[in-house]
This record gives C-alpha cells, sequence and structure tokens, in this order.
C-alpha cells in the first residue's frame, strides 16, 4: 500500500477534526495545535505501509500527537483566548484556562477522560503509561482544578 492511497485520505479526513480538538484543548493554543497535528499527520504518510495494517490506525496518530504535544512547549503569551472567536459561556472559559495551568501529562489524561470520555484503559494506551498512572494524573488534575476554581475538593479526591 503508498501512502497516497485513498485510505490513507480517508483516514486523514475522518482522524484529523477529532485528533486537533483533542491537541487543541491539550496545548491552549490553535497555532501550536496544528504543528502538532501535522507533525503527527506526516509521521502517519511516512509509515502508513506499515500503520494501515493495524486494527486502529487512528490510535497511533493520536497517540503520536498526545505524545508530540507533551513535548511541545508553548509561550504563555500565546495560551490565549483566539480573537476571531467571540468568548463562550465563561464557566467554560474558567475551565480551559485552568487546564491549561496543569502539567502535560494531567492535561491529556482531563482532555481524553472527560472531553473524550475514553475509559482509563484506553488513555493508558495512548499515553504510554498504566492504568495506575492515568488514575494518578487524573486525581491530581481534579484536585488542582478544583483548587483553581475556587472549588470544594470532594473527601474522596483528596
Amino acid at each position: 500500500m503508498r501512502p497516497t492511497d485513498d485510505e490513507y485520505r480517508a483516514m486523514f479526513q475522518a482522524e484529523y477534526p477529532p485528533v486537533f480538538r483533542t491537541i487543541r484543548l491539550m496545548v491552549g493554543n490553535r497555532q501550536t495545535a496544528e504543528d502538532v497535528v501535522q507533525e503527527a499527520f506526516s509521521r502517519l504518510f511516512v509509515n502508513w505501509r506499515k500503520v494501515s495494517r493495524y486494527d486502529r490506525p487512528g490510535a497511533w496518530v493520536r497517540r503520536v500527537a498526545i505524545r508530540i504535544a507533551s513535548r511541545a512547549r508553548t509561550p504563555r503569551s500565546a495560551v490565549q483566548p483566539d480573537p476571531s472567536v467571540p468568548p463562550p459561556d465563561p464557566e467554560v472559559t474558567d475551565v480551559r484556562l485552568a487546564l491549561l495551568e496543569l502539567p502535560t501529562n494531567q492535561r491529556a489524561a482531563i482532555v481524553l477522560r472527560y472531553y473524550e470520555d475514553r475509559p482509563v484503559a484506553e488513555i493508558a494506551a495512548l499515553m504510554g503509561c498504566s492504568d495506575g498512572t492515568v488514575k494518578t494524573h487524573l486525581h491530581r488534575a481534579r484536585a488542582k482544578l478544583a483548587q483553581l476554581l475556587g472549588e470544594e475538593v470532594p473527601d474522596a479526591t483528596r
């Protein structure tokens, strides 16, 4: 199979929007997210002959994008709301800004769990870590988000 096959094109068209959304939430900056996702799909293109045989090639490209995003450094000045987009509900804005205060792995775990509704085992596979590590990231992230948003931390989360 060559990388220019219709299957690659279909994979790109199906997977680009959800992968971009995930990475945009992770990095908090549209341009950085576009760069990360383009790099991940470039790697998919180069490895298409092998990856196309996987049961879930979309998971492969998402995992690559998450790893690239985890290493991406977005300057704080770049992590601002896009002025061309009308401001959303203030509560949503507060959560998204608080999300950007989390360490990258915690942010990835929160995005995958609560924005994409993925189970812990799948998050672990995407992040390349154990289920326990994902649970730790989620626990710490929820506690930090509660603190940042001025909410009470439930006893089970303490």
